[in-house]
Parts: structure tokens; sequence; C-alpha cells
């Protein structure tokens, strides 16, 4: 099913609910090829929801998601896996397996029409996210912090390569840093960022720390409640306000060294009245 969305990544009118409960209400966002997203939100905002909608792992109950002009539905996922990856939040290994066996498993979605050279694939990959020096230690051994960046190795190598019909790729992450040190978060959203300016391809994270959304994202969503917030350029919608309101802190904005904005945060500020603040 064609749709009139283009190359983007699109979602209108989104909406999902678990009985009674909205997860999502009424979310839209559109990222083009070659940029980096960011949907930031506090805990139960509704973040990874709309990250799995967006992935084609679940449907949504209203609206509907296009990407690259095509329909995105759970009944359609097998589809996108030679230009679209996804890197949950949980990536349990169930055997034992070598760090190189794993980054290989990205490239199963090929098997088919393998690339004439799949193993420097897999040697790229782990080189991109430092991993290469692990290849041939058991991913049970390993701490959790290189575990997320051997899984982040497995599904760039599955889109690693442009596709012959020049189909934009993407890549979808579920709090892509949430196990890394402050060194790995920021060597890990560089590495995208470059990969996004110099082959293409669509990044789309959930991060927990608008710092990184300001250093590394073109737009930024902030959800609360299941509701969109705020979307745009990070620097225009990352403001103390914003922060105030949604995440009930306060901040301060300063300017990084090489200009790039950041945000001082402090003490949190009373809750609002008639807020619920453990959504």
């Amino acid at each position: 099913m064609a749709l009139d969305d283009g190359a983007g990544l699109c979602a209108r009118d989104v909406g999902v609910r678990a009985g009674s409960r909205h997860l999502l209400q009424g979310v839209g966002l559109r990222l083009a090829p070659g940029e980096v997203g960011a949907i930031l939100g506090p805990n139960g905002a509704g973040k990874s929801t709309l990250l799995s909608v967006l992935a084609g792992l679940r449907a949504p109950d209203s609206g509907h998601v296009t990407l690259n002009g095509q329909a995105v539905t759970p009944a359609l996922v097998h589809r996108l896996a030679r230009h679209r990856a996804v890197l949950p939040q949980e990536t349990a290994v169930a055997f034992d397996f070598c760090v190189h066996e794993v980054v290989a498993l990205g490239r199963y979605p090929h098997h088919l029409q393998p690339s004439r050279d799949e193993a420097g694939i897999v040697q790229a990959a782990m080189q991109a996210t430092g991993v290469a020096a692990l290849a041939e230690r058991h991913v049970g051994s390993l701490s959790g912090g290189e575990r997320a960046r051997v899984q982040l190795a497995r599904v760039m190598a599955q889109i690693w390569e442009p596709l012959a019909d020049g189909a934009p790729r993407w890549l979808l992450l579920d709090e892509p840093t949430a196990a890394l040190d402050l060194r790995h978060q920021h060597e890990t959203l560089a590495t995208v960022q470059r990969w996004a300016r110099e082959q293409g391809v669509g990044v789309l994270a959930v991060l927990h720390d608008p710092n990184l959304a300001l250093r590394y994202a073109d737009r930024a969503w902030v959800l609360d409640g299941g509701v969109l917030q705020a979307s745009g350029p990070p620097a225009r919608v990352l403001r103390p306000a914003l922060l105030q309101r949604v995440w009930q802190v306060q901040a301060s904005t300063v300017r990084a060294a090489d200009g790039v904005p950041q945000l001082l945060i402090a003490a949190s500020v009373p809750p609002t009245p008639g807020k619920d603040n453990n959504t």
C-alpha cells in the first residue's frame, strides 16, 4: 500500500490504548533520511510504545505510519528487515554466542541475497562500535555496556550496505545509551550521527538525556502522558520552561566550548497540582 509520505518515516495521528488507558494520543512525527531524531520524555511517557509502532512491531489503534511511502504494519514488518533495523531495550541472547556471531545475526535478512563481503561487513560494524577486540569473547562474559555496543553493531550490520534500489535505510534505537558510560554514550551517538550524515541513514533514538539530544539530534519530539508536548529542532524545543513543565526539574541553558547549547539541570521543582507524576 503506497501512501504519499515520500521517503521519510512518518506517523500521523497515532493513538494506542491499553484497556481504557491511552498510551499515545494523536502523535505525529516526520523524519527525513539522513536526519537524527530523538524521542524524549519522563518514564511512562509513551516513548518505547511510539518507537514500537514506528518500527511496525505494534499496530496503532488509530492513525497510521509510513516508511519510504509504504504503510508500516505488523503484518508487513518482514518486508522492512533489509532496510530498517530496530534495537529494543531488552536484547537477551539465548545462547552464549561469541561477539562476532551475534553481530553476524544481523545479516540474516540478507541470506537469500548475501553481500560479496559478509565477513567484512561484520568486521566493519564491530570496528564502528568499538567491539572488534572482543570478537572472540562470549557475550555472557561481557559487561552490560559492552553487550549494548555488540547489539548496536548487530543492527548496524543489518543495514550496512546501501540497497540496490536506492531505498533509504533506517535505524531505530530504544535507549541505546542506557547501559553506557559517559564516553561511550557520546561515541555511540557520534557514530550514528556520522552514519546519518555520510550514508543518508535515518536514525531515530529514544533518549533520556536532553543534552545528548541537543548535541546529536536534528529533531526532537517530547512526550508526556502519551501526548506530544513539543517537536522541532532540539535547541528550540528543549528549553528550561519545557523541562520544568514536563520533567519538573529546574534548568538553565549554557553553551559548550564548541557553541552547542547544553542544559544545567538542578533540583526538582514541586509537583504540578492535579498531575499524575508517576506516568
